[in-house]
């Protein structure tokens, strides 16, 4: 199980799924993936589960986290299998009802879905995004057995990843401090998976906003983040960006990240 997976944030499930023709419903139906991480799912349990029934009628098991503020977060897993356990939160009193990290247990492997706040630079918004790193740093160092964490980190951890580093060094998203966290974790044992099959090249991105001609120029960011540890993280032989071909295509302002693993 889960020998492909894939991680999106969605940007409103709602919307997503509400595209026809061009929109998630389409993507699920022909996507490879055993398991698929979202975010920003923003919806209630029962929404989200109307905005996906034509793929729960085909077999897909939805696992959830609800948001803890309305139209706001929301993590789920989506599998091919159903899980054998589901945690949501990783023990935190402060962040585990707000719907940022749920994990699913599939036979010798754990994935999780994790969508890290925004933040913005030298505001309370940003002091609980420390925080919220703080206790998933914590959670994540804790696992020992075949684990990957996936999800929207909002946080580009080198210069390789942003296209527009020089312009965004003292905001969010590429503050020293936010970096340095990425460096903890990779050196308490995680792989980043997809930079280390795509070894010093830029990108690739897999957000890019929706202003300008951002998408069109691929002036993106890559912080869709596969975090792997244990034997998998070895055994990823693939990951590939699913960059809408147009503009007019895109279902999310991100872009799916699959990899698949041996």
């Amino acid at each position: 199980m889960a020998h492909i997976i894939s991680t999106i944030n969605v940007n409103g499930i709602r919307a997503a799924t509400g595209k026809t023709g061009k929109g998630m419903l389409e993507w699920l139906a022909s996507t490879e993936a055993d398991v698929i991480c979202l975010q920003e799912t923003r919806a209630t349990d029962e929404q989200t589960r109307t905005a996906l029934a034509p793929a729960l009628d085909a077999g897909w098991h939805l696992s959830l986290a609800e948001p803890g503020t309305k139209g706001r977060a929301g993590v789920a897993i989506l599998s091919r299998k159903e899980p054998q356990s589901v945690r949501i939160g990783f023990g935190s009193t402060e962040f585990d009802g707000v719907g940022r990290y749920i994990e699913a247990r599939f036979d010798e492997v754990t994935v999780a879905s994790v969508y890290v706040h925004t933040g913005e630079a030298d505001t309370p918004m940003q002091d609980e995004k420390y925080r919220f790193l703080a206790e998933l740093g914590a959670h994540l160092k804790s696992r020992t057995s075949d684990f990957v964490i996936t999800g929207d980190w909002n946080v580009a951890h080198t210069e390789l990843d942003i296209k527009n580093w020089k312009g965004n060094v003292k905001k969010s998203g590429f503050l020293p401090s936010e970096r340095a966290w990425i460096d903890d974790i990779l050196a308490a044992g995680y792989i980043d998976v997809v930079r280390t099959l795509h070894p010093a090249t830029p990108g690739p991105y897999s957000w890019w906003s929706y202003r300008g001609r951002a998408f069109d120029t691929d002036a993106g960011w890559r912080i869709d983040y596969h975090l792997a540890r244990g034997d998998i993280a070895t055994r990823a032989k693939q990951a590939v960006v699913e960059r809408a071909p147009d503009y007019h295509l895109r279902w999310s302002d991100h872009a799916p990240v699959t990899v698949q693993y041996r």
